[in-house]
């Protein structure tokens, strides 16, 4: 199971969010870059990138932020603000690993395909974001029609291997991972999901990584409030599922 230190971008500052809400906002740092050097001499092979701006509709601004951080040699996935092919392309481009898809995905399921076909399976991320076991979108403020286990199955049907399922409502409070759902949608569509919101101690890395089915947790809050370290998570998880 692999760990994504998590970075969240808004106005090119690290920040965290609670709950998704811009306004329950905390600023960690205005150094992005060192931030992610931080997570690459902890030893992480993979970040988990998000420009939050991209996700609110908001300026755009973070995208030479991504290429910055792509000279530090970590693997990265990148979301936030992906409404075209064009912004996939681009962010690979970039130097992104690995694009994450939420909201065109929900309007426009076909174009999954359509980006796999074009860019690789490894290189497309769908993102699950979920509240009440219903998918989010813009941002997670809107509500749409499918359950995520229903649209689960309808990307991996498409050729996706890869989803991130965040449940919102935990998601910077670190209540602790929505496990159940969690195991139960990476079981339900055989995607390899990767966990995020509310990890909040080393034994929840463990107990996902016993699946055996769960491809990765996301680590934003806990290690930011230092409930943690990167090196302790990576140790929880290795050799383990």
């Amino acid at each position: 199971m692999i760990i994504y230190p998590a970075i969240d971008l808004r106005g090119g500052q690290v920040v965290r969010l609670q709950g998704g809400n811009p306004n329950a906002q905390t600023t960690f740092s205005t150094d992005p870059l060192a931030i992610a050097q931080k997570w690459a001499d902890a030893g992480a092979a993979w970040l988990h990138l998000v420009n939050l701006d991209g996700a609110f509709g908001e300026q755009n601004g973070n995208l030479d932020i991504l290429e910055k951080v792509a000279t530090t040699g970590l693997n990265i996935q990148f979301g936030g603000g992906i409404r075209s092919l064009n912004d996939v392309e681009v962010a690979l481009k970039l130097g992104a690993k690995r694009v994450v898809i939420g909201t065109l995905a929900v309007q426009k399921p076909h174009l999954i395909g359509t980006a796999i076909a074009q860019f690789g399976a490894d290189a497309i991320c769908v993102g699950i974001d979920g509240r009440d076991q219903f998918v989010m979108t813009h941002g997670w403020k809107e509500k749409s029609q499918y359950t995520i286990f229903d649209f689960g199955r309808m990307m991996a049907e498409r050729g996706a291997i890869h989803a991130l399922f965040t449940d919102v409502s935990r998601d910077g409070h670190l209540g602790g991972v929505n496990f159940e759902d969690t195991a139960d949608l990476a079981e339900q569509t055989g995607l390899r999901v990767i966990a995020s919101g509310g990890v909040n101690s080393l034994d929840s890395l463990r107990e996902l990584a016993k699946t055996g089915m769960i491809g990765g947790a996301i680590i934003g809050m806990a290690l930011y409030k230092e409930i943690f370290t990167l090196q302790e998570a990576l140790e929880a998880v290795k050799n383990v599922g």
